[in-house]
């Protein structure tokens, strides 16, 4: 993502693997993309692919045909492939890819919009943008009219520089083996939570609410078991141990022995920002000031000595049962030398 942002002035960082760099004022984008591919490729080993538009959907649809022209020869032209700018094509060259990439390959059309639109006999992107935009409205949604007039080239999804916070925020695991007792499942719980924490408070949140949940598998042989619930909180926190004592308690209003549960996890819900606060009369903050700092130092000590240097005492030591099983994990080669392979011969 360091790399890419040296194509342009601004970057979205949409997901692990995706980026949406701002082009405006730069010349010669076509060859300064094939550069940055190049230079990520070299120096990371990773290949991408370059798609360029006067929107965003235009953009993730140039990225469409440039890895479907490398990676399918003949489903669009060679010249296509890795990088693609449909901003310096003509329109006739436009409206021949269009004609040939199928609808719901349109950022923004879903599996059932995708449906409904083949059931209209919209099969391309180049039926889609020859539709009405009334139409659109009128019978589909106005968030289906904006996918349209982005590929009309008008740009209406703006550049977001910085993240915005997640809605909720979950850490859930399948257990490397099944589990019926408490302890174990509170160890987990209490595992799951403080992760969780940690990353309510890097967004600088608070959560109103605690979702837990436990199940069996339904492909494994017995009785089967789904249980969730919600825990509301007594006000907005971030802190590890009012989460925790939340989600424990949950845990324990759900759990029923008997059964081989696989799987578990906790979501922080109805998260809020700490300028909202709810509260109630009392005799200063003192106590809130106290365990904010404790908070901020348990990160800090976690953060510079390794995840799990400090845990709570209801997370348990030593091996875990439910832990994952990680058999077939990638090594660490760039960061442990014991990973590191050797040749032998």
């Amino acid at each position: 993502m360091s790399l890419a942002s040296e194509l342009g002035d601004s970057q979205e960082i949409y997901s692990i693997d995706e980026c949406f760099i701002g082009l405006e004022g730069i010349s010669d984008v076509t060859q300064r993309a094939k550069d940055t591919r190049a230079k990520i490729l070299q120096w990371i080993g990773i290949p991408t692919c370059v798609g360029i538009g006067e929107s965003k959907t235009l953009a993730k649809l140039a990225n469409h045909i440039a890895k479907d022209a490398e990676r399918k020869p003949g489903s669009y032209p060679a010249r296509l492939a890795q990088v693609c700018n449909l901003a310096e094509l003509t329109e006739h060259q436009r409206i021949y890819l269009f004609g040939i990439t199928d609808v719901s390959e349109v950022w923004g059309i879903g599996r059932r919009i995708s449906q409904q639109l083949k059931e209209a006999g919209i099969q391309t992107v180049k039926d889609f943008i020859q539709l009405d935009a009334g139409t659109i409205r009128k019978r589909f949604s106005v968030t289906l009219e904006r996918t349209w007039r982005e590929l009309h080239g008008e740009s209406c999804i703006d550049l977001e520089e910085i993240p915005a916070p997640k809605k909720e925020i979950a850490h859930t695991r399948t257990f490397g083996y099944p589990v019926r007792d408490l302890e174990s499942l509170t160890e987990a719980i209490t595992e799951f939570t403080s992760r969780a924490a940690e990353k309510l408070r890097r967004q600088q949140s608070q959560s109103s609410s605690i979702l837990v949940f436990i199940h069996t598998s339904k492909h494994r042989p017995g009785p089967q078991y789904t249980r969730s619930i919600t825990v509301p909180m007594v006000r907005p926190a971030s802190d590890t141990n009012s989460l925790l004592s939340a989600a424990v308690r949950g845990l324990k209003t759900i759990y029923k022995p008997g059964y081989d549960l696989i799987r578990a996890g906790v979501i922080l819900v109805d998260l809020t920002s700490p300028a909202v606060q709810q509260t109630e009369l009392d005799f200063g903050s003192s106590m809130s000031d106290k365990t904010n700092q404790l908070m901020q130092t348990i990160d800090q000590l976690n953060d510079r000595y390794g995840r799990g240097t400090i845990i709570y005492g209801s997370a348990g030591i030593g091996k875990k049962t439910w832990s994952m099983n990680q058999q077939r994990k990638t090594p660490c080669y760039t960061m442990k030398l014991r990973d590191i392979p050797i040749a032998v011969g």
